[in-house]
């Protein structure tokens, strides 16, 4: 895997009726985003999530892969009638729709000659001039073409297939973080973390969440850099508000 020297951007497209009727639960970005800033120091940027709709892939797919450096797919990759992905994806680049020979042959030893029928054989389509992303779980591999790399949408199978990734991809910095959970509200802080955020203003990113935990109101501070430095000097100084406003550390009980 070669290092890129500036931020190495993705966005993850759910492909599938069933995540945006309810019907399933999405379990694929919170995984995909942390592997790919903890093994490749890749950011997600976008997630966006789409019906089995040709024009609608079509469209995100082309918009997503001009913005950011990578696309990661997930669904509409298996043997079905509204397994349409990679049929859609071949229209959006417009390259020809066909057996990928590799593809086909893995699938075939998998299942068997007899029982290898059409709709398994569907799995082995996928736009020409793709690469192949290899999957010990089920054999059907899912694919790249340029930017975009295409993988299924069972969570378990996705995991297994992940590693394979890493050869397609370039690295960037990976992302450090550290954080400081506070006995106070939002509001009581707000103003100084506007103020240390515009002075470390793309250099550390500064967030704070609320909570409720064991009766007790809170606040979650987190600083995300991939400069170890500039983490440090950060967190000293926002240590130093802490003291200032005389603010007490979350504590367990």
């Amino acid at each position: 895997m070669k290092k890129a020297k500036k931020k190495v951007k993705a966005a993850i497209l759910i492909i599938g009726n069933e995540v945006l009727s309810g019907r399933t639960q999405d379990l694929n970005v919170s995984f995909i985003s942390n592997w790919l800033n903890i093994n490749c120091g890749i950011s997600v940027a976008e997630v966006r999530i789409i019906p089995d709709i040709e024009k609608k892939i079509i469209y995100n797919v082309l918009e997503l892969s001009r913005k950011f450096n990578y696309i990661f797919t997930t669904g509409g990759i298996g043997p079905t009638h509204d397994d349409i992905t990679a049929l859609s994806i071949s229209k959006a680049f417009k390259v020809k729709y066909e057996f990928n020979k590799e593809a086909y042959s893995i699938l075939e030893k998998y299942y068997g000659k007899k029982n290898f029928n059409n709709g398994r054989k569907k799995m082995a389509k996928m736009p020409k001039g793709s690469s192949l992303i290899y999957n010990p779980s089920s054999a059907a591999p899912g694919f790249k073409i340029k930017n975009v790399l295409c993988l299924p949408g069972v969570p378990s199978i996705l995991k297994s297939m992940i590693g394979n990734l890493k050869k397609y991809l370039v690295k960037g910095p990976v992302t450090i973080s550290d954080s400081v959970n506070l006995q106070t509200v939002e509001s009581y802080i707000s103003l100084e973390l506007e103020k240390l955020q515009n002075e470390y203003l793309k250099k550390v990113d500064i967030g704070s969440y609320p909570f409720f935990r064991l009766g007790k109101v809170g606040v979650s501070v987190v600083l995300r850099t991939s400069n170890k430095i500039q983490l440090k000097s950060c967190l000293k100084k926002l240590n130093k508000i802490i003291k200032n406003k005389k603010i007490k550390l979350f504590k367990k009980s």
